[in-house]
């Protein structure tokens, strides 16, 4: 296992998470909430839009817990926080969605554990020195009046549709 660089560097940067090539010319940011039933169901087709782009669309997740009626939104958003600081927050990502109505401390260190990763690092308190990177995401999509989750920016452009894989195909070409 590797141990997280530093906090700091990941609250500084907004787009630690991304899915797809880096330096991809259009980049759809994903305002998403991990016990989001409609998160979940837009996970595959996100995925295989960037799988399928040769390297021309990246994928950048920004939490966005609606913990007033998700009350495992929060502990999952950090759970995912402190794999993502082990170079797997994708993969636990899919697991969270995976298992929606599983998402206590004992699930979130079973998954943890799942992944090879030490699971006291990754629920509780440890986990919580990743609140402030989920409060920046968070924070950032209130400024953008971010509606409810999914919300998607394709190139800071939002996203009005169904998120369907050829809307969103004809959305990235036209760009």
């Amino acid at each position: 296992m590797t141990s997280p660089d530093s906090t700091a560097a990941v609250i500084t940067d907004p787009d630690r998470h991304v899915l797809g090539d880096p330096d991809a010319p259009v980049t759809i940011v994903e305002y998403g909430d991990l016990e989001c039933p409609y998160c979940r169901d837009a996970e595959p087709v996100l995925r295989q839009l960037v799988e399928e782009s040769d390297g021309r669309v990246r994928l950048v997740w920004r939490h966005f817990p609606l913990f007033q009626v998700h009350p495992h939104a929060l502990a999952a958003a950090l759970a995912a926080e402190a794999a993502g600081a082990h170079g797997q927050f994708w993969q636990m990502q899919r697991l969270l969605f995976e298992h929606q109505d599983a998402l206590t401390d004992d699930d979130l260190a079973r998954y943890a554990h799942d992944l090879g990763l030490d699971p006291e690092q990754i629920v509780g308190a440890p986990a919580d020195r990743y609140a402030r990177a989920v409060q920046a995401d968070y924070e950032g999509g209130i400024e953008l009046d971010v509606p409810g989750t999914p919300t998607l920016l394709v190139d800071r452009v939002p996203y009005r549709g169904r998120i369907a894989l050829e809307e969103l195909r004809s959305v990235v070409d036209a760009v």
